[in-house]
């Protein structure tokens, strides 16, 4: 009885997984911020404990965790919350993570924190496009214009002048110097 239980919770976890995996592409596809890469999450640490739950089952909690946070942050600006909901999810070395924890610090005003989470972020991924946008938006509110086009150029060097994340931090940059304009 209790194999056949497990059996039907995995079955159902990894159906659920493959339901909302076209949902999810289709919002990122639409301009959301993709699932953070298997590439820029840390590996496990230590032995494996029998106790521990599966890797997939753990994937599918640390993405649900994170699509959570995604919501708080640009559904509800709720960015307080929207950093514990990161922190919690045990992986402030990833990449994405730590790229959205430095932008909601960035939008409670707090810069200091802010740049050293983005530059966690592009510590642990320096291709991080993502980082490199909102990292260059801090600087455009931080009146470094000279460090925010060379993040310009990053991006340019990553995707090309086509992406969203270009034309967002070209836009601000062609913004007036002191207008006071927070993106």
């Amino acid at each position: 009885m209790r194999k056949s239980a497990t059996r039907l919770a995995t079955l159902a976890v990894l159906s659920v997984a493959l339901l909302s995996a076209p949902i999810f592409v289709s919002i990122c596809s639409a301009g959301g911020d993709p699932t953070p890469s298997e590439d820029s999450k840390p590996p496990p640490k230590g032995k494996k404990k029998t106790s521990e739950v599966s890797p997939s089952i753990q994937d599918a909690a640390f993405t649900g965790g994170y699509r959570a946070a995604y919501a708080t942050i640009y559904d509800r600006n709720d960015y307080a919350s929207a950093i514990e909901q990161l922190k919690a999810l045990g992986h402030d070395d990833n990449a994405a993570v730590a790229n959205l924890i430095g932008y909601s610090y960035r939008k409670l005003g707090d810069y200091k924190v802010s740049q050293i989470w983005y530059e966690r972020a592009l510590k642990t991924d320096p291709n991080h496009v993502k980082t490199w946008q909102y990292y260059g938006l801090w600087q455009v509110e931080q009146g470094n214009r000279d460090q925010a086009q060379y993040h310009l150029n990053r991006i340019a060097a990553l995707t090309g002048t086509d992406s969203e994340e270009y034309r967002s931090l070209a836009a601000a940059l062609e913004k007036p110097p002191g207008t006071g304009l927070v993106y």
